[in-house]
């Protein structure tokens, strides 16, 4: 009997003390200081207030403000989502992140599952026509495989909500396939997070782009005060012109990393989703032990198990530096040796 994948698991809970963290994809060497202090310098002493941050993003993605909702973190928007929708036919597109499922089903919705072949590829066909809730990632993790936004659009119908998870798009330079800046496309909720590039998981922010009575639904669903001062002064810092080049900068030096790591793994004969265009690649080692043997040589990496589509030969890497990356790359070819 097949076990159903644990939902709930995620990268931080394959990390050991100790060892080469390549389990959670978060942007190594921690939050920028320049960012750190701006959110030291938040004023605690006074209730939040959004202004500011919903104009910085507003402004950002070219929305107008009642089409932004910020919220803590990408997981508070799926979570915001599933509560307040009554979907006839709830679609997530596998292997993807598991929250919007988790989300869907602790509200009591059934979720149909449309699980893609290797190497991944969105299939637009293959989501039922009766589908009025779809859930799909791009850039998508684990895959990272970064779909079209012309194939994304074709999901969209009348009476049918679309949500891309970004979490992953400043990962790909120039953002060339986001879906945020587009608010004339009625049926599209796109969610948008700042944990990975910023090194801000525990800060807990993140924020939606939909059409404003989206917005309006979702927020009436959400508590007073729902994001913290020093969250919106991480929103505000984040979406200047000085933000974004270095996050251009960034995404250049991953997109190097990464194709280092891929070559590098690819030379040894594993099996690697092609194309990968996020902090992180996907790859199938072949053995259901190799992440423990990994752990006896240094190194945690993320189980591929709790993805459904996926199975316990399954890893994901996260994109380090090429010294790094070759260790690793060592490190697994001796293993399963």
């Amino acid at each position: 009997m097949t076990t159903a994948p644990d939902l709930s698991h995620h990268g931080d809970a394959d990390l050991v003390p100790g060892l080469v963290d390549l389990a959670v994809n978060v942007r190594t060497g921690g939050t920028p200081g320049w960012l750190a202090e701006r959110v030291r310098a938040a004023d605690l002493a006074v209730y939040p207030d959004q202004c500011e941050a919903l104009a910085a993003i507003a402004e950002r993605h070219a929305r107008s403000e009642d089409e932004v909702l910020l919220t803590a973190g990408a997981a508070e928007a799926f979570v915001l989502l599933a509560r307040t929708l009554c979907p006839r036919r709830a679609v997530v597109v596998h292997p993807q992140f598991t929250e919007p499922e988790a989300a869907l089903r602790a509200a009591g919705h059934a979720v149909h599952q449309v699980l893609l072949p290797f190497p991944y590829q969105l299939d637009p066909a293959a989501v039922p026509a009766d589908a009025d809730l779809v859930f799909v990632g791009n850039p998508t993790n684990p895959t990272s495989v970064l779909h079209p936004r012309e194939v994304i659009t074709t999901l969209v119908r009348p009476g049918r909500l679309v949500v891309v998870d970004e979490a992953f798009m400043d990962c790909v330079p120039g953002e060339t396939e986001s879906l945020a800046s587009t608010p004339d496309l009625d049926g599209l909720v796109v969610v948008r997070s700042l944990t990975k590039t910023w090194a801000l998981a525990g800060l807990r922010v993140g924020y939606v782009l939909a059409a404003a009575g989206v917005v309006e639904t979702l927020r009436r669903a959400q508590p007073l005060w729902p994001v913290s001062a020093p969250a919106l002064a991480a929103c505000v810092a984040t979406a200047g012109p000085a933000a974004l080049d270095e996050v251009e900068r960034w995404a250049a030096q991953l997109s190097a990393q990464r194709r280092h790591l891929v070559e590098r793994l690819g030379s040894l004969g594993f099996r690697v989703v092609p194309d990968a265009c996020a902090s992180f690649v996907l790859l199938d080692t072949g053995s259901c032990e190799a992440r423990t043997l990994l752990q006896h040589r240094g190194f945690a990496v993320r189980r591929g198990e709790s993805f459904p589509a996926l199975g316990p030969t399954w890893i994901r890497v996260a994109v380090r530096d090429a010294a790094t990356s070759d260790r690793f790359a060592a490190a697994l070819a001796e293993v399963l040796a």
